[in-house]
């Protein structure tokens, strides 16, 4: 019997209650009226605090983009525990809208194609930074399957490696039009707002200009807490290994926007990579 992975913060970061998260998340409908018809993406990034602080920028994203059959989700390890380049080769995840299947079949030619990536449940088992992120697919999409990664602390050339050895099994497997790289990461936190803007318009600048090197300068430089920097180079560097040549950032906010208290704020930016 496949291993089922329990949530770790339904009811905390967005609704335990299919019909409670169903509404919170039609509620971020309002705020994108005027959204363009669905286009192909090669990858994305996706913020993963707290819905009623960063939900209307991931549906921003979600919803203007077309999802594929397959999802490999890179998110950032917040508990340290685990593997440092963790993947769940099998199992399935319990989630409000009901189950959804890890792609073991591709999540194990990942884990034959990369030097970096082991085999690992427990990096998974409390992270939010995945389980946030699929709650809210599930709402546009519901027979997808998906291969969850976690990654801690690592150099540029890691990053890059991973994202090149999962750009090559995707091609190798031929499924580069039926598979999408969704990078997990909020943006700067915990500083007063037009600081945290100030930082954040420089990583962000980076991703769209597509350069992954420029990213992590910057980060270093600058001090930004983007705490999903790696996978946002693995994004990249996947991304323009899979030819890649624009990327748009679709919605930028705060936790200010919310709350009302800019003086200490996280920042959220939605992005989609073609």
């Amino acid at each position: 019997m496949a291993r089922i992975r329990q949530p770790a913060v339904a009811g905390q970061f967005y609704p335990l209650s299919p019909e409670d998260l169903r509404k919170q998340i039609e509620s971020f409908s309002e705020k994108n009226k005027s959204l363009k018809p669905q286009k192909e993406a090669i990858g994305c990034v996706l913020p993963h605090a707290g819905y009623m602080y960063s939900g209307a920028v991931a549906y921003a994203v979600i919803s203007g983009i077309k999802l594929k059959d397959n999802l490999i989700i890179i998110g950032p390890n917040h508990t340290g525990m685990g593997e440092p380049f963790s993947i769940m080769d099998e199992g399935v995840w319990q989630l409000p809208f009901g189950r959804i299947t890890v792609n073991s079949a591709l999540a194990k030619k990942l884990l034959f194609g990369s030097s970096l990536l082991r085999a690992d449940s427990l990096a998974h088992q409390s992270e939010h930074s995945i389980e946030v992120e699929l709650a809210l697919l599930q709402y546009f999409r519901r027979d997808f399957t998906f291969v969850p990664i976690v990654v801690a602390g690592t150099d540029l050339e890691n990053y890059r490696k991973l994202g090149l050895e999962i750009a090559s099994v995707v091609k190798e497997a031929r499924l580069e039009k039926d598979t999408l790289l969704i990078a997990s990461s909020d943006m700067t936190h915990y500083e007063e707002a037009a600081s945290a803007k100030k930082k954040d318009s420089l990583a962000i600048e980076a991703m769209l200009a597509l350069d992954e090197s420029r990213l992590w300068s910057r980060v270093r430089a600058h001090d930004i807490s983007m705490c999903g920097y790696g996978p946002a180079i693995a994004m990249l560097s996947y991304a323009k290994s899979l030819g890649a040549r624009s990327a748009e950032m679709v919605a930028y906010q705060n936790s200010g926007d919310t709350t009302g208290d800019y003086s200490s704020v996280v920042g959220y930016a939605g992005i989609t990579v073609s």
